[in-house]
């Protein structure tokens, strides 16, 4: 997809992705040496030998997770006034609270996986425009969403997850994999929170409605990230640039999240190359926009709830690979026998 310079905010996030850092070839080297003498077959852990090398490459030394972070985004939508979710947008609020509270899902799987958690409210008393009759942001807003993600990971972290809460955002990504992709707009619908086959013809109609009105303008990633998107898509968005950045591993989570993913490829085909996959959602056309990212999830649980779920129980996943990879005894350590 080819840019439009306008001059505008976007051109520093332009900039960035011409010019992203590459990987640590050296330190993905180093572990396989390593990983050819532990206490096991060569081979033999699959996925998560590669996942310790994908962290060596992208941190630039041993694999090691020793400060993850979960990063929650919300925010709320305008769209939502055409019927396209069976709850209300006060939900959005209402889960921010029972983030805060400890009494999510996410909070759970925090705890179990020792992780990080920070939820960030993105203005949710002020839902971004309806896409079906004008942009969801104007370009300065939806750039400082952007740089406020960016500041998601200060104060440090090796390991990043991205999330989102969001009433009526599978919609928003919906919209968002269309104008990328092309397609029938039922290409890339699915029930959401919950709806029924009417609700999802429904959200079909709304999106494509959305898609016309905004055609002459979806040839730039960034302007279609402003006109179907939404902030937690944005500050999504910034914070896996922040990340690449800073040469932090990213792991992200579902169908939603995935939309700011694709924005970013859709920028740069390799500014996904510090991310992981965390799960394949049960939505429906998940994995068919994972399959586009040139991506593998890491888990296939069925799961479809958001709030950053799927990548904080990857980032288990991810933490095991590095302690197999900087725990294990070599062959010569532990006074194995190698093949002969």
């Amino acid at each position: 997809m080819a840019f439009v310079t306008t001059g505008l905010p976007f051109d520093d996030f332009r900039a960035l992705v011409r010019d992203l850092p590459k990987p640590a070839f050296e330190a993905g080297e180093a572990v396989r040496q390593r990983d050819a003498v532990l206490t096991k077959p060569a081979g033999s852990l699959g996925r998560l030998e590669e996942l310790a090398v994908w962290l060596a490459e992208w941190t630039g030394r041993a694999p090691a997770v020793t400060r993850p972070l979960v990063a929650v985004f919300a925010g709320n939508h305008g769209v939502t006034a055409q019927g396209v979710s069976p709850f209300p947008p006060t939900v959005t609020a209402q889960m921010v609270e029972n983030f805060a509270a400890g009494g999510a899902a996410i909070n759970q799987i925090c705890i179990a996986h020792d992780l990080g958690l920070k939820v960030f409210d993105l203005a949710l008393d002020f839902p971004t425009a309806d896409i079906t009759q004008e942009a969801a942001m104007d370009e300065r807003t939806c750039a400082a969403t952007m740089a406020f993600g960016m500041e998601s990971i200060a104060g440090g972290t090796d390991l990043l997850c991205i999330g989102e809460m969001g009433i009526g955002n599978t919609t928003i990504a919906s919209a968002i994999y269309y104008a990328l992709y092309g397609g029938k707009a039922e290409d890339w619908v699915g029930a959401g929170t919950g709806h029924s086959a009417e609700g999802i013809a429904l959200k079909a109609d709304v999106i494509r409605k959305a898609v016309e009105l905004h055609k002459d303008h979806l040839k730039d990633p960034f302007e279609v990230m402003r006109r179907l998107g939404g902030r937690e898509i944005a500050a999504m968005a910034g914070a896996i640039l922040a990340a690449r950045v800073e040469r932090i591993p990213v792991i992200i989570d579902g169908f939603v999240a995935t939309s700011a993913a694709a924005i970013l490829h859709a920028a740069s085909p390799d500014a996904l190359d510090h991310c992981q996959m965390g799960h394949v959602s049960a939505e429906q056309a998940h994995r068919r926009v994972i399959d586009k990212l040139g991506k593998k999830p890491i888990l296939d649980l069925d799961m479809r709830l958001g709030e950053g779920t799927g990548a904080a129980l990857a980032a288990g996943i991810v933490k095991a690979a590095a302690q197999c990879h900087s725990g294990m005894a070599t062959f010569e350590q532990a006074g194995v026998s190698d093949k002969a």
